[in-house]
């Protein structure tokens, strides 16, 4: 068992404070950038120069924070925020859906994309594998602010939040070790994408799949107070990424093997 004493505030300057999770967040983009920046330099992703970078991650910080935050209020918890609006604008007590955020990025980076004249797929299968190394430590972020917590459980390795009751699953973490697993796989892709030729967005939808199935699993440990049907609401958009991803996939592998 281990109890959760870590203080998520990285320092405060006065008033202000910063918390780990907003250096988290903005690392994210970071991380982001850099691959970016490497995939600039070796010409991966045809006419995105370096200086369009800096717009670019503009424009998917703020899909990432207004798709996120939109489906947080809408589809998550609407009574709560209805009831108190003000924390519609508190990001910095978490509360950002990874499904929004992804959405908001997808049609951000659409709209890069058609304003400068580059691939969609190919920036997004890049994007894809900095997104997971990013969303790995997200999940970190989350487990320092104990929130996303999992359900009551009495595995020896079960944490006590001080925002919860009982021992319970670091579901947080499983989340974490998920993205990363994510992560290897998907630079595996990436990489025979480039010496084996393979198609632009095979590394991108492989990533809703992976995500989707292996968020859909964890979530069987997460803590939720909300079901439809015996799932949670984070599981019936898992299935959704699934039903997409799967026919794009093989309908990608049968025209391949004709």
């Amino acid at each position: 068992m281990f109890i959760h004493r870590i203080n998520p505030v990285a320092f405060s300057i006065g008033p202000f404070q910063v918390r780990w999770y907003g250096i988290i967040f903005v690392f994210g983009f970071f991380l982001a950038y850099l691959f970016l920046l490497n995939a600039v330099k070796t010409n991966r992703i045809k006419n995105l120069k370096r200086e369009y970078l800096a717009e670019l991650i503009l424009y998917l910080l703020i899909g990432v924070l207004l798709g996120s935050r939109a489906m947080q209020v809408l589809y998550y918890e609407p009574r709560y925020y209805f009831a108190h609006p003000l924390e519609i604008f508190a990001i910095w007590h978490g509360g950002l859906s990874f499904h929004g955020g992804l959405l908001g990025a997808v049609l951000m980076g659409w709209i890069f994309c058609k304003k400068r004249k580059i691939s969609f797929y190919q920036l997004a299968d890049v994007l894809a594998v900095s997104a997971s190394l990013a969303l790995f430590f997200g999940r970190i972020g989350n487990f320092i602010n104990a929130e996303l917590y999992g359900k009551i459980s009495n595995v020896p390795w079960c944490v006590r939040f001080p925002t919860a009751s009982g021992c319970r699953h670091p579901s947080q973490l499983y989340e974490a070790g998920k993205n990363l697993f994510n992560f290897f796989i998907l630079s595996f892709i990436l990489k025979r994408k480039f010496t084996k030729q393979l198609r632009n967005g095979i590394v991108f939808w492989h990533f809703i799949l992976l995500y989707g199935v292996l968020r859909f699993s964890i979530e069987f440990f997460r803590y939720w107070n909300y079901y439809f049907l015996g799932l949670s609401k984070g599981q019936w958009l898992c299935l959704g990424m699934i039903a997409v991803a799967i026919p794009v996939l093989v309908r990608w592998k049968i025209r391949k093997e004709k």
